[in-house]
């Protein structure tokens, strides 16, 4: 079956028809009720957990609805892509499942385990440049070189519309759904899902969510076309993504859809939620949704149903967001203390600390320093607590002993 041109609009018969092929090679992805973000939003919260799809996201949605539908001749040439990570495993694992040679072009800081589970479903990784962009330009290159097909992350009707078939099991799991939040990167996954709820339910509000330092659907939006956007530095490499796709844009643009933007330190926050209240791990780019919903309470409707979009993420990284979530939360806290010189000194003080249950995670004690008096020294403390109020009544009890704390 020949696939359609770009310029094809995607309908609910696209997406029920992409649903019938993914029939038995996708998995069901379970909901997850999550009581802890019902009590911050004041709505019930149910996650949608694509963090559990085959390949760790939604891309082999999309990715095996447009390969299973090349020509055998566009099969036999083979497939090229681009990606952070997601789109590349949904690719490798659709082209092995139907046989079809693939070479995947990834950025050079992609993470290792993304890399890895790439090639160990049988494509051929080249990293090149510092994004998805770069690496995009180099598989389109590829492409009009070697006569492979270029298989967008996003922009392409048969993957909009394998995206949408999340819609499909959205509303039959949740059938009090009032709001689905998604985030936003080049649009494929919130296109299809528009799609599909703007002609069975259209009572159901779909909320886009970007990273704030790599959002160009806003301004996007408000031109009515798509234009490029600054993209920084993001923890979110998922949705780190520069240009609007044509056919998602047309499909948010048409349907009215809301985007958000969200912060490093409020995702950061979102994925420690999840991890630590919810036990699922999920990338960045997935807490996305997430950190929309904790951020705005009571600003959505319904029962609102988070996408976690992906799974993918690498341990190390995971390491520092957790670290930077705790900090984000509250759960950390750093001060500095002058002391007298004198053998005691910094018992008495770690006692107190200890009187106001303080974890002392980290102790800096320095006697060299411009500021100091030759009979002073400065201990840097670092501390884990339960919270805010926690740390409020640590710095209460210092203080009241008759240490200035900064």
């Amino acid at each position: 079956m020949n696939s359609p041109t770009p310029l094809d609009r995607v309908t609910l018969a696209d997406v029920e028809a992409a649903a019938e092929l993914l029939d038995g090679v996708v998995t069901r992805t379970p909901v997850h009720p999550f009581r802890a973000l019902t009590q911050l939003a004041g709505a019930d919260v149910v996650l949608k957990c694509e963090n559990l799809q085959r390949a760790g996201s939604f891309k082999i949605r999309g990715a095996y609805t447009r390969l299973s539908r090349l020509t055998p001749e566009e099969q036999r040439a083979g497939v090229v892509a681009a990606s952070a990570g997601n789109h590349a495993q949904g690719v490798a694992l659709a082209a092995e499942k139907l046989g079809i040679p693939a070479v995947v072009y990834m950025p050079v800081g992609a993470s290792v385990p993304k890399l890895e589970a790439t090639r160990g479903y049988g494509a051929e990784v080249r990293q090149l440049g510092n994004s998805v962009d770069e690496a995009l330009s180099a598989a389109r290159a590829e492409a009009a070189r070697t006569g492979k097909v270029l298989i967008h992350p996003f922009d392409h009707p048969d993957v909009v519309a394998g995206q949408g078939t999340v819609a499909l099991e959205i509303l039959e799991q949740v059938p009090d759904v009032g709001t689905v939040v998604v985030p936003l990167g080049g649009g494929g996954l919130v296109a299809g899902i528009a799609t599909v709820l703007a002609e069975v339910a259209p009572h159901v509000k779909v909320v886009g969510v970007q990273a704030a330092s790599a959002a160009a659907y806003p301004a996007s939006l408000a031109a009515g076309r798509p234009i490029a956007g600054d993209l920084e530095s993001t923890m979110a490499d998922g949705i780190a993504v520069g240009m609007p796709g044509d056919v998602p844009f047309e499909v948010l643009h048409r349907l009215g859809v809301e985007v958000r933007t969200v912060t490093e330190a409020e995702m950061s926050r979102a994925l420690l939620l999840v991890a630590e209240r919810g036990k699922l791990v999920v990338e960045p780019a997935a807490a996305a949704a997430v950190a929309a919903v904790s951020a705005s309470p009571g600003a959505f409707t319904g029962t609102v149903v988070p996408v976690l979009s992906g799974g993918n993420i690498d341990p190390l990284l995971l390491q520092r967001v957790v670290q930077h979530g705790l900090v984000a939360a509250g759960r950390y806290l750093q001060i500095s203390v002058r002391l007298s010189d004198e053998p005691g000194a910094l018992a008495s003080l770690l006692d107190t600390v200890a009187a106001a249950e303080g974890n002392i995670v980290r102790v800096d004690h320095r006697r060299t320093d411009t500021t100091l008096e030759v009979s002073e020294v400065l201990v840097t403390l670092q501390l884990e607590t339960t919270g805010p109020e926690h740390c409020a009544a640590v710095l209460d009890r210092l203080r009241r002993d008759g240490y200035q704390v900064t």
